[in-house]
C-alpha cells in the first residue's frame, strides 16, 4: 500500500469517526433527549449522578468522551462511572469478562503531513498541523471480573432533593457580577454580568443551579477569561453554538458538583440540530470547548484538584 493510500485511508477514517459521533448525538436529539441531560436518580440510571473516570488513574475523562460514556452507563445500565482499558484491568489483577463489548472513546491529537513541512521550510513559515481524533477502547469497571474490590464498590446514591452549598461557593469565588432577580436568566456580555431569576421562582429549588451555571458558562467566554466568541445574535448558528457550549459545561458542573437537576433546555434543539448537521466536528468542539469552561470555573474551587484543564485534556491519551 502506497503512503498516499494510507494516508487517505487515514483521513477517510477520521472523518468517519466525527460523523459516526454526530449522527449518534443527531438521533438523540431527534429522539427529543439531550445526551448530556441524562436520567440519574430514577429507574432508568443505576449508576450515580458523576463525571466518568479512568478506574486506574482516577483521572476524569474529558471533552466529547464524556457524553459517549454517560450514553453507554444508561444504555448498558451500568452500576457505575469507572471504566479501564483490556491492559489496564490485567495489570490490576483483573480481566475482561468475555463476551463482553468495550465502548469506543477517542482522543484528539494533532499531525503535521510531510509535504505541509516542506513546504513551510521552503516559505520560512510555520507548519500547520491537522486536528484528528483516534479511537480506543474502555470497558466498564461492571463488565470486568477479578479487580479489586475498592474499584467495584458501589458509590452512594446522590441526594437529589438539596441544594448543595458548594454552587453558591464555587459561583462566589468565580468573581462573576452574578445578580439574582428579574424574570428570566441571561448573560451580558456588554457589561459583564449574570442575571437569574430567584430559586423559589423555579417549580422544583434543584434546576435553579443548572441554569446559573450555565450562565456562569457563558460568563467565561468574556475576553478576560477564555476569549470565546460571543457575538452570535439570537437565532444564528453562532448563537446556538455558544448555547451548546453552555448548556454541555452546566452539565458537567452539575456532575462535578452532584448535583441532579431536572430542566430540560428543549426549546433550542431545532437550532443545536441545524448547527451538528452542517458540521460534524461541532459536537467534537462544542463538548471540547465545555470541558474547557467546566475545568476553568472549577478552578476557582481550591479543594478540586482534578481542575487542571492539561489533566483532563490528557487524560485519554494516557489511558489508551
Amino acid at each position: 500500500m502506497s503512503k498516499h493510500t494510507a494516508r487517505a485511508r487515514t483521513g477517510q477514517d477520521r472523518t468517519g469517526l466525527y460523523q459516526e459521533i454526530t449522527d449518534k448525538i443527531i438521533a438523540e436529539l431527534e429522539a427529543g433527549r439531550a445526551p448530556w441531560v441524562q436520567p440519574w436518580g430514577t429507574t432508568a440510571a443505576k449508576a450515580p449522578l458523576g463525571m466518568p473516570r479512568n478506574a486506574s488513574t482516577q483521572r476524569r475523562y474529558s471533552g466529547i468522551n464524556v457524553l459517549i460514556l454517560w450514553g453507554a452507563v444508561i444504555e448498558h445500565c451500568f452500576a457505575g462511572q469507572s471504566w479501564l482499558t483490556f491492559r489496564q484491568a490485567l495489570s490490576l489483577g483483573g480481566h475482561v469478562r468475555k463476551g463482553e463489548r468495550g465502548t469506543t472513546v477517542v482522543y484528539a491529537d494533532r499531525f503535521t503531513p510531510d509535504d505541509e513541512r516542506r513546504r513551510a521550510a521552503e516559505t520560512g513559515e510555520e507548519a500547520q498541523a491537522i486536528p484528528f481524533l483516534k479511537r480506543f477502547t474502555v470497558f466498564n469497571t461492571a463488565q470486568c471480573e477479578g479487580l479489586p474490590d475498592e474499584m467495584t464498590a458501589m458509590a452512594p446514591p446522590v441526594e437529589t432533593d438539596l441544594v448543595l452549598p458548594q454552587a453558591e461557593a464555587l459561583i462566589r469565588a468565580t468573581g462573576v457580577d452574578f445578580r439574582i432577580g428579574g424574570e428570566r436568566a441571561f448573560y451580558d456580555p456588554r457589561h459583564d454580568f449574570v442575571q437569574v431569576p430567584p430559586p423559589q421562582a423555579y417549580f422544583e429549588t434543584i434546576n435553579w443551579h443548572r441554569t446559573a451555571l450555565h450562565e456562569i458558562g457563558h460568563a467565561s467566554g468574556h475576553s478576560a477569561r477564555l476569549n470565546r466568541d460571543l457575538s452570535g445574535s439570537f437565532g444564528s448558528k453562532k448563537y446556538a453554538f455558544e448555547e451548546l457550549i453552555a448548556e454541555i459545561s452546566a452539565a458537567y458542573l452539575c456532575a462535578s458538583l452532584s448535583i441532579t437537576p431536572t430542566v430540560r433546555h428543549a426549546d433550542y434543539i431545532g437550532s443545536w440540530l441545524d448547527v451538528l448537521r452542517d458540521d460534524n466536528r461541532a459536537i467534537v468542539r462544542a463538548a471540547s470547548a465545555a470541558s474547557k469552561t467546566a475545568d476553568y470555573i472549577l478552578g476557582f474551587q481550591s479543594e478540586t484538584p482534578e481542575a487542571d484543564a492539561a489533566i483532563a485534556a490528557n487524560d485519554e491519551r494516557e489511558a489508551a
